[in-house]
Order: structure tokens, then C-alpha cells, then sequence
């Protein structure tokens, strides 16, 4: 079926609707968990995508009067690409946070000399990042991420409308503030266990000083890896949880930084 024949059936306003929501979607399958994952063929992403927007697009429509000049679409297409990229961003940036928090462990124990490529995003990654990544992609579906993320972004049609015009501001302070706390999120995930390699380290080298005949480096690399793989394990669930709650301010973060301008 061309343009001109889904114009002829559903109309002019109908049409453009659609792609714009379309627009605000498209984001998603790009940045946001899960939604963006290599592991989902690229045409059954935009087939969800697509269903999506004829799902939300009658909705969001009703009783608003699109322009249709070619100025003013290419405006609001823009318009809704810079939406849906701020709130997927504000998403993603949970992920990318862990993927970082399993770099600097793959750092300190040692895995950083052997890298993969990880099936999420088909980029070569260590490790315990990608541990971290699918422990952090299989809370994201137990607690039903995909459905809050689905959820608020249609939550953001009430607080832009297809028509409306967002605070640019706002948004860029937003996607600012996600990126900046990319590392401090890491370090609380990663923390625990890199202060306990960091007194592992302590403690091999005050007994480097008081038995110079024992080679440390053929000792503590074993144990470092050990006393690793132990605290990682030990605090899984308690990354688990904080994966669940900081979804949750991830989410309510992201609708927070869009508004009217």
C-alpha cells in the first residue's frame, strides 16, 4: 500500500500522526535495554515499533490538528526524535552504568586481557561486563521493564503533545545529569568488590615485604580472581534490587525532565 493510498483511507491527519509517533518510538530500539538488543532481529524490532505506533498513535491524536506543511513536519518529526531520545537515554543509561560497573571489576581482577563479543550489543565487551549486562537484562524482564518503559512513554504525550514543543532545556540538563551519574552509578555497583581486591592487594604486598621469597604475582592473581568471583556472587541479589529500584527513578526521571517549553 503507497502513502497516497493510506492517506486516501485513513486520512491526512491520521497518517501523520502515525509517523510521528513512529518517530518517538524509533529512540527506543535504539537506546533503551532490551528494546535496542542485537539478540532481536532488526525487522522484528520495527515490526513491534510499527505496532506500537498504530496502537498509541489514535490515542494521542484525538483532537489535536496537525500542520502539514512540509516545514512544519519536518519540524515536528525532529520535535519527537529529540523526545524519544531523551527518555531512551535516560533508560539506557541504567545499562550503561552496569556495563561500566563489570569494566572497572574486569580491570582490577584481571579479565580484561580476554574480551568478547557481547550478544546484547554486538560490541566487544569483557567479561563481567557482559555478566552484568545479562544479570541486568534478566531482572529488567522479571520485573516487567519493558511494560514501565511502553508505559511512560506514552505518559509522555500528556506532558508533550504531538503538537507541543518541549522545554530544550530541561531535556538537555536531563540527558546531562544521566550521563554524568553513568560513573557514580558504576562505582555503587562495583564499589564493594573493588574495595575488597583493593585490601586483597594491601595484604599481598605487606607479605611481599615480610617473605620477599614468594612470588606474589603468581599468588595473588589465583586469589584475586577468587576473592572476586566470591563477592561478585555474594552480591548479585543485592545489584538485582538495585537494578529494580533505579529502573523505577530512572523512569519517573525521565518523564520529570519533559515538559512544555
Amino acid at each position: 500500500m503507497t502513502v497516497n493510498e493510506l492517506i486516501s483511507q485513513f486520512g491526512e491527519q491520521h497518517v501523520a500522526a502515525f509517523f510521528l509517533v513512529l518517530a518517538r518510538i524509533s529512540p527506543l530500539f535504539v537506546l533503551a535495554p532490551l528494546f535496542s538488543s542485537k539478540l532481536v532481529p532488526a525487522r522484528v524490532r520495527g515490526i513491534v515499533a510499527v505496532g506500537l505506533a498504530i496502537g498509541i498513535a489514535p490515542i494521542v491524536s484525538k483532537g489535536v490538528h496537525l500542520p502539514l506543511g512540509a516545514y512544519d513536519m519536518t519540524w515536528l518529526v525532529l520535535k519527537e526524535l529529540l523526545v524519544g531520545a531523551a527518555f531512551a537515554f535516560s533508560i539506557g543509561a541504567l545499562f550503561a552504568a552496569l556495563s561500566s560497573a563489570g569494566s572497572l571489576l574486569d580491570t582490577s581482577i584481571g579479565f580484561s586481557y580476554g574480551s568478547l563479543v557481547d550478544p546484547l550489543t554486538g560490541n566487544q565487551s569483557t567479561v563481567l561486563a557482559q555478566l552484568y549486562g545479562l544479570v541486568g537484562t534478566v531482572v529488567f524482564i522479571v520485573i516487567g521493564g519493558d511494560g514501565w518503559i511502553v508505559r511512560g512513554l506514552a505518559r509522555t504525550y500528556d506532558l508533550v503533545g504531538l503538537d507541543q514543543a518541549p522545554d530544550l532545556g530541561r531535556l538537555v540538563s536531563a540527558v546531562d545529569a544521566s550521563f554524568a551519574g553513568i560513573m557514580t552509578a558504576a562505582i555503587e555497583v562495583a564499589g564493594p568488590v573493588m574495595l575488597a581486591l583493593i585490601l586483597t592487594d594491601a595484604a599481598f604486598g605487606v607479605v611481599s615485604r615480610v617473605v620477599p621469597q614468594l612470588n606474589v604475582f603468581a599468588v595473588g592473581f589465583p586469589a584475586k580472581i577468587v576473592v572476586g568471583l566470591l563477592l561478585i556472587g555474594a552480591t548479585l541479589p543485592f545489584v538485582a534490587g538495585w537494578i529494580s529500584g533505579e529502573l523505577q527513578q530512572d523512569v519517573g526521571a525521565a518523564l520529570n525532565a519533559i515538559r512544555v517549553a
